[in-house]
């Protein structure tokens, strides 16, 4: 290789380090730990029935075409929200529908305030949740708006679990990968926590919506 070439390798693998340690000393960044997604199995679907973890549910697809104002003003005011479309208030009661016919108990739902979050939450498990706004979408927010909103996940994830019960976060998909590095995909998935681990809660597995059938499926 001709030593001018390999100077210039240098120079951009150099570059390349001073951009990433950049990132990653910026204040009030955190770097989540690596991620590596596991698919739910029908074993996953027998512990869930005897209770014990917390369900992230993302909500259904969205009508792209418009945008959330940010910052939300009145989560109430859907007309300045990205919201569920058809097919995506068609997602959210299949898997209302699956989660009945697996049997998985759902005790306390806690919802996003925002209209999509709550409308899914509504389709899939009827009117019976709490909204909290710690699960406010975070996507549009600075690293010190999204600090307590990442400790509070924290807390619900880790927090103890009504007995026989499963508890069901109904929110986005970048609260998740500010806090584990995963971005929930697609929507309609549930990802699944159990309560133990150094942080209070561990990654069990992702359930997305068109793995239900197969799990769901009589074996012959």
């Amino acid at each position: 290789m001709p030593e001018s070439l390999r100077r210039r390798l240098r120079a951009f693998v150099l570059g390349l380090a001073c951009v990433a340690g950049t990132a990653t000393a910026q204040p009030g960044f955190e770097v989540p730990p690596a991620f590596a997604e596991r698919m739910a199995t029908r074993d996953t679907l027998a512990q869930l029935r005897r209770g014990g973890f917390v369900l992230y549910l993302r909500h259904g697809y969205t009508d792209n075409s418009r945008a959330d104002r940010y910052p939300v003003g009145d989560p109430d005011d859907c007309s300045t929200q990205r919201l569920l479309s058809d097919a995506g208030r068609g997602l959210m009661r299949e898997v209302g529908r699956s989660f009945r016919e697996a049997r998985i108990p759902v005790g306390e739902i806690l919802v996003s305030p925002l209209c999509r979050t709550r409308e899914s939450a509504r389709l899939a498990f009827g009117d019976d949740f709490r909204v909290v706004e710690s699960l406010m979408y975070s996507g549009n927010m600075s690293s010190d708006e999204k600090k307590p909103r990442l400790a509070a996940l924290r807390r619900l994830l880790a927090a103890p679990v009504a007995p026989g019960t499963n508890r069901v976060l109904l929110a986005h998909a970048p609260n998740l990968a500010d806090l584990i590095g995963f971005f929930v995909k697609p929507e309609g998935s549930v990802v699944i926590f159990a309560q133990r681990g150094e942080a209070g809660y561990e990654y069990v597995a992702t359930l997305p919506p068109a793995l239900w059938a197969e799990l769901l499926r009589v074996r012959p």
